[in-house]
Parts: C-alpha cells; structure tokens; sequence
C-alpha cells in the first residue's frame, strides 16, 4: 500500500530551527555594543553642597588637557612631589593643612588622585574639590 502524495518533499518539519534567530540577535549585540562605545560619557553632576568651605590660599587646578596648575605655572607629573612639599612648608602656616583642587570635567581621575597622594604625603591633610555653585548670585563661578 502506498499512499499518494506522501513523498519525502512533503515531510513536515516537527522542530524549529533557531540559528538564523540567534545570528540575527548576535548581530544586533554587536551594533548596539559599538554604538554605546561611539557615545558621549555622561556628563558630570553638579553637587549641591550646604556647607561653606573656608577659604583657602591654594587652589591646584587640573586643566582640560590633563596638567597640573598652581597659578599660570604649569606642573610636569614628575616633580609633583617635591613641588607639593614645597608648597606646604610655604602654606603650612596659613592653611592649616588644607588644598583646594579645581578640576576640569575632562581631567582624568588618575591624575586627582596622583595629586591627592602627592600632597598627602607633603604634609597637607584636609582636600576640598571646587565645583560649580547652583543657586548662588556668582553663577560663573566654578
């Protein structure tokens, strides 16, 4: 007995297939991981601090392009130490240990940090990070 029509062109597929599915989804993990890494960082938050910090006579700024400032004079890296001993002995008096560091946005965390550790070790023990102030008259102030 044969029956008609039940050749082996007309099986019925019983499973699935799921690898195009999943080369399709393997793709689009690929393009959305290269599309989040051509993204802008977010940007910085700006901090609302109640307390006032007391002024202090110096403030270290790391500019855009990653250099160290203490007034117009710019900083290599390599002699941040001894310059951040330098700076105590001639602050020690006045500021009671204490150094206010104004960093750009774009300023790398490495290099903070580099400038933290180096004047600890000078001596300095309190830090303040400058900021933007939110909500003050002097808006441009940063």
């Amino acid at each position: 007995m044969s029956l008609i029509g039940s050749g082996p062109e007309e099986d019925v597929m019983s499973t699935i297939n799921i690898t195009p599915f999943t080369d399709v989804l393997l793709v689009l993990l690929i393009i959305f991981m290269i599309l989040t890494s051509l993204l802008k960082p977010p940007p910085v938050p700006l901090a609302k601090n109640k307390i006032k910090v007391d002024n202090s006579p110096l403030v270290i700024i790391i500019n855009p392009h990653d250099e160290v400032q203490v007034g117009a004079e710019v900083i290599a890296k390599a002699d941040l130490p001894q310059k951040m001993k330098d700076l105590f002995e001639q602050f020690q008096y006045s500021s009671k240990g204490d150094l206010i560091i104004k960093a750009a946005p774009t300023a790398k965390y490495g290099t903070v940090l580099t400038l933290m550790a180096d004047a600890k070790a000078a001596g300095f023990d309190k830090f303040g990070l400058a900021n933007k102030i939110i909500g003050s008259a002097d808006n441009n102030q940063n």
